[in-house]
């Protein structure tokens, strides 16, 4: 009984954000980080939304010292909302300079963290605070650094 034949039981993650300004949130995220526009519904007046992709969907749930540690890390110890996005890019030093072109403000430049990804963190439209980050090195990889759980290790 393999897990690649059996139905996921969850098919997809949707992060829902309420925009006040929905027409500049909708530009920022679609139109300058480059998010495709996968539906929009419309019922008139106000009562608008645009779902877009983002790619391959994770979850990652941080323990309060883990967050601590990333705030320190990425953002010299601002601290971040108990709810950030974090969208992988390719170029997470020119993503940030097209966003922040585009109304972000970056909090913190890009560094290089110890799970080796370039992070960067801005305040975004729709109240957000997101990281852009680019990998530098093969997620299979990524087990043999310090302070990566090993399988025997989690739990």
């Amino acid at each position: 009984m393999g897990r690649m034949t059996e139905t996921p039981p969850v098919l997809q993650l949707r992060v829902v954000v309420e925009a006040e300004d929905y027409d500049d949130a909708v530009r920022f995220y679609r139109d300058v980080l480059g998010l495709p526009e996968r539906i929009a519904y419309a019922r008139g007046g106000d009562d608008r939304v645009s779902i877009l992709e983002a790619g391959r969907a994770t979850l990652e749930i941080a323990s309060p010292g883990h967050k601590k540690a990333i705030d320190a890390v990425e953002a010299d110890g601002k601290e971040s909302p108990r709810i950030r996005l974090a969208f992988e890019v390719t170029d997470s030093e020119g993503t940030a300079r097209r966003l922040e072109a585009a109304g972000a403000t970056v909090v913190a430049e890009p560094v290089l963290t110890p799970w080796k990804s370039l992070n960067s963190r801005l305040e975004a439209p729709a109240g957000l605070t997101i990281t852009l980050f680019q990998e530098t090195m093969p997620e299979e990889q990524l087990p043999e650094l310090d302070g990566f759980a090993k399988d025997s290790e989690r739990d």
